[in-house]
C-alpha cells in the first residue's frame, strides 16, 4: 500500500481517481483546491506518490513541479503528472516520474504506478 498525495481541481477526476487508488489499497489524500500550501501537504504527509494536474485553476502544476524537486525532500517521492495536454516533456524536463494523458484509462494509471513504485 502507497500513500498517495492527489492534487487535482476538478471535483468528477478527484471522485473517479480516489475511488479506484483506494480500490488497488492505495491510501489517498485529496488536495482539490489549488490555494492550499501542496508543498506544506507534502511534508506534512510524507507521501509515496504525488499526481498532479498541469493545469490547475490558479496554479501551474509544472511549475509547483520545479518548486517541489529544487527542495531537498528528505523521503523518496514520486511524481505522476497528468494533463489533457501532452506536456510530457516539459513535464519529465521538470523532474516528474511519469505522466500520463487524459483520458487515461485505469490500466494505464496502474502502470504507471507500478513503474514509478518499480524505480
Amino acid at each position: 500500500m502507497s500513500k498517495i498525495l492527489l492534487v487535482e481541481d476538478d471535483a468528477t477526476m478527484r471522485v473517479l481517481l480516489k475511488t479506484l487508488l483506494e480500490l488497488d489499497k492505495h491510501q489517498v489524500t485529496l488536495i482539490g483546491d489549488p490555494t492550499q500550501n501542496i508543498i506544506q501537504s507534502l511534508w506534512d504527509l510524507q507521501p509515496d506518490i504525488l499526481i498532479m494536474d498541469v493545469n490547475l485553476r490558479q496554479s501551474n502544476g509544472i511549475e509547483i513541479l520545479k518548486s517541489i524537486r529544487s527542495k531537498e525532500i528528505p523521503w523518496r517521492l514520486f511524481i505522476l503528472m497528468t494533463s489533457g495536454m501532452n506536456f510530457q516533456d516539459d513535464c519529465l524536463k521538470a523532474g516528474a516520474d511519469g505522466f500520463l494523458l487524459k483520458p487515461y484509462m485505469p490500466d494505464d494509471l496502474n502502470r504507471q504506478l507500478k513503474k514509478v513504485l518499480s524505480m
